[in-house]
């Protein structure tokens, strides 16, 4: 089994429920974990033999650009494209920080995380 990473990637974004979450966005952070079974030899040295991460960020990315009023379906929807795009995948695991949330005391962040396993 191999497990291709993305770790801390960070966007700006208007997600969340309330109309202010909305109007002035926040900081968010997107980690994504992916796994499968090799199908090629890495020997020859192919990105066509794993997963690019490079193609997990640009996911991340567009459903970021989305703007959603729950956490839950922005994750969903990165899994989602994620299970379509790379059908090999055995497990998939996306977590999405919202860095400050709007609470009535300090707290870092709040997040959701999805795991899916084929």
């Amino acid at each position: 089994m191999i497990e291709v990473a993305l770790h801390g990637a960070e966007f700006f974004a208007r997600h969340g429920y309330y109309p202010q979450e909305q109007q002035l966005g926040n900081q968010f952070i997107v980690d994504i974990e992916v796994a499968f079974n090799p199908a090629g030899n890495f020997n020859d040295d192919k990105l066509s033999n794993t997963l690019n991460y490079e193609q997990l960020y640009l996911i991340a990315c567009e459903e970021m650009k989305i703007n959603r009023q729950l956490l839950e379906t922005v994750v969903q929807a990165m899994v989602d494209r994620i299970k379509a795009d790379y059908d090999f995948v055995e497990t998939i695991k996306v977590r999405l920080k919202k860095l400050n949330p709007p609470l009535r005391g300090q707290v870092e962040a709040s997040s959701v995380t999805i795991t899916y396993h084929k």
